[in-house]
């Protein structure tokens, strides 16, 4: 992915399972948050520090896109996006539940420093490939979530349309594509790792 990251996008409930593990209504067009661009870090192995004293923190790992141009009206996926990568969406559950009761922005709890770990970049497959290789997260050595394109409510062409449409997607901004079921706490110590089928993209530790 090109160094420059601008707006960081992301899909809120795009997988049915995980929408019912919350408790939460399917949306019937693509549900977009931003995170800002400070809380994007290497899942390289270091060691990410979480906010103390805010309540439950959870994971939520997911496919991320990197637009390579402006996006115009008709453009297709693969002609936008040149590489992918994967990331967690670290979120404070507990601010969330609090600020989604009183209709306020979920800034508090999702855009805090560290909160958008990403790996190291893959180049794009194609947009139609996608679904051949699933994604997946190990908590401490055990899988705890299994991702595919497959299963998303919208597709990628559904987001970047919706994106780029309402709100412009230009060189640089990433779209973080929502995450499948199996989303959870974490607690210090806790070892994350993201793979893309077979091959181990990242890792990080909760320090």
């Amino acid at each position: 992915m090109c160094a420059l990251v601008n707006n960081v996008y992301c899909v809120g409930r795009n997988y049915r399972l995980h929408a019912a593990e919350l408790g939460n209504d399917v949306p019937d067009e693509p549900m977009i948050f931003l995170k800002p661009s400070h809380a994007v870090v290497p899942l390289d192995g270091s060691v990410l520090v979480m906010p103390e004293g805010r309540g439950t923190v959870h994971f939520e790992g997911e496919l991320v896109i990197q637009a390579s141009k402006e996006y115009v009206p008709g453009m297709k996926v693969d002609e936008l996006i040149e590489f992918m990568a994967l990331g967690i969406d670290f979120t404070l559950r507990d601010v969330q539940t609090v600020i989604k009761k009183k209709g306020h922005p979920w800034t508090a709890a999702k855009g805090f420093r560290n909160s958008a770990p990403l790996t190291p970049s893959i180049p794009f497959p194609g947009n139609d490939s996608l679904s051949d290789v699933d994604f997946t997260v190990l908590k401490n050595g055990e899988e705890v979530q299994r991702g595919n394109t497959a299963d998303m409510i919208f597709s990628l062409q559904d987001i970047i349309d919706y994106i780029g449409e309402n709100y412009g997607l230009g060189k640089g901004d990433l779209i973080f594509t929502g995450t499948p079921a199996g989303v959870g706490p974490v607690e210090r110590g806790d070892v994350f790792e993201l793979f893309w089928g077979d091959l181990r993209l990242g890792r990080c530790e909760i320090g």
